[in-house]
């Protein structure tokens, strides 16, 4: 059997337009995917708690209380950046674990953790405050090639996320490029070395996921990540109807009630046609160019956006030019929140300022070691052009921090802005946007139907 994922409330509005789905049409639509019989509902996390803040004026935790209220039935998976959290830098270890205490107890049965360098040391933490609520730790490789990224490496890894306890590993291949030989390769080589199931997560940027995803079956895949048809394709994930009826009548049938799925799609379809004005083009077209830009679906449409709003959308290829170079320099990160945002941004400001005349401080911030141990090492002469005196750290960047909770509650304990123990979290992961949101100045963004 290949149990499927469903990713609508998450990653794939996230990568089709930009996070914009909105409670109320979540909530309509979630209870018809709960029928379905789902291995899970991929809910929260990632940029949706930043985009409820930001952009739709909406709480995120009541956003992940409410999913959970009207899908009993389904488990219910965050994606989590490790000490990044939700969040785009790394917290103490109080955040943590108090951040995955609130969250299970809001409604998260599954986390999936990985650190955006790959950096085990960076996921450690997570693992074990989600052991200690009693949920579900799913340990994940973040997927890239390089001349760094072998199979034995990713082997290592996952061996050591075993180790400290994970009860599942995700092969995370966010921006499409793993192809089916590789699949195949790297599935059978972890069902070797890992007593554990195997997760594999795709996005069609380059149209390879769905060959890729064959490949992975092939290989003994227990679980794979689909995006119901209205909200697939592109740089989203492939349709979850396509791979359902694939698997239909074989030993590996995921066993979805294929009559709730058609369904679920009508509702859907409803859910993307009010949407269809925040889709770009970009996101839905297939670009094999991701195989030499390694551009993942979050970040190709975040990138679009940035550069409508300073209307320089002819400046797009030479970005996409651009953001090779930089993460070669930046020691071949592999791009996934946050480094995708730090390599993207610095890619923009090197091709419309001149490259380097302007150095993003997440730039300074990664080249020094605050994200972690980046897979390549970083060319001294260019770590010293970016940090001039300053000298890289080299320990886990959470031990240089000092704990966080009980200063943010002395400084807004008596503002009258913290009214739930989530709140004080919510300020944590961004005290700005937080605090904004708290007060009530944050409102919704227009929709595209008002």
């Amino acid at each position: 059997m290949t149990q499927i994922t469903e990713t609508a409330l998450r990653d794939a509005h996230q990568s089709l337009f930009a996070t914009r789905l909105r409670l109320g049409d979540a909530m309509e639509a979630a209870p018809l995917l709960d029928l379905v019989g789902f291995a899970s509902l991929e809910a929260w996390g990632g940029a949706t708690f930043d985009s409820c803040l930001r952009f739709l004026g909406e709480d995120p935790w009541l956003r992940l209380r409410a999913l959970k209220a009207v899908c009993p039935r389904t488990p219910i998976q965050m994606l989590l950046r490790g000490q990044n959290l939700v969040g785009y830098r790394h917290y103490a270890d109080d955040v943590v674990d108090k951040f995955v205490e609130l969250s299970a107890r809001n409604g998260v049965d599954i986390f999936r953790i990985f650190d955006a360098l790959n950096d085990v040391r960076n996921m450690e933490r997570a693992i074990d405050a989600v052991k200690r609520v009693g949920k579900h730790a799913q340990g994940t490789l973040s997927y890239t090639t390089s001349p760094f990224h072998t199979i034995e490496l990713y082997i290592e890894q996952a061996k050591t996320l075993a180790q400290m306890g994970c009860d599942s590993l995700c092969i995370k291949d966010m921006a499409g490029i793993i192809l089916p030989k590789d699949a195949f390769q790297l599935v059978s080589s972890l069902k070797r070395a890992v007593n554990l199931p195997i997760v594999l997560h795709s996005h069609c940027t380059a149209g390879l996921a769905p060959m890729s995803y064959q490949a992975a079956i092939g290989a003994g895949v227990d679980r794979l990540d689909c995006a119901i048809s209205p909200f697939a394709g592109g740089t989203s994930q492939p349709a979850t109807e396509s791979v359902a009826h694939a698997l239909h009548g074989t030993e590996q049938d995921a066993g979805l009630d294929l009559v709730a799925l058609g369904h679920a799609t009508e509702m859907w379809k409803d859910i993307r046609a009010k949407y269809e004005p925040l889709i770009d083009r970009i996101s839905e077209r297939i670009d094999a160019r991701a195989l030499t830009y390694q551009v993942p679906g979050g970040m190709l449409s975040n990138l679009v956006s940035q550069l409508k709003t300073q209307k320089k959308m002819d400046k797009f290829e030479e970005v996409l030019a651009e953001v090779p170079k930089v993460r070669a320099e930046m020691g071949y990160p592999p791009l996934v929140t946050p480094t995708s945002q730090i390599v993207g941004v610095q890619a923009v400001f090197n091709v419309l300022l001149g490259r380097y005349k302007v150095v993003g401080n997440e730039t300074k911030a990664l080249v020094k070691g605050m994200y972690g141990r980046t897979p390549a090492p970083i060319d001294p002469e260019f770590s010293a052009k970016i940090l001039g005196n300053e000298q890289p750290i080299q320990g886990r960047p959470a031990d240089c921090l000092e704990p966080e909770l009980d200063k943010l509650q002395a400084e807004y304990g008596k503002t009258g802005l913290i009214k739930k123990p989530e709140d004080l979290l919510t300020l944590a992961m961004n005290p700005t946007v937080g605090k904004d949101f708290l007060s009530g100045k944050v409102k919704a963004e227009k929709a595209p139907w008002e």
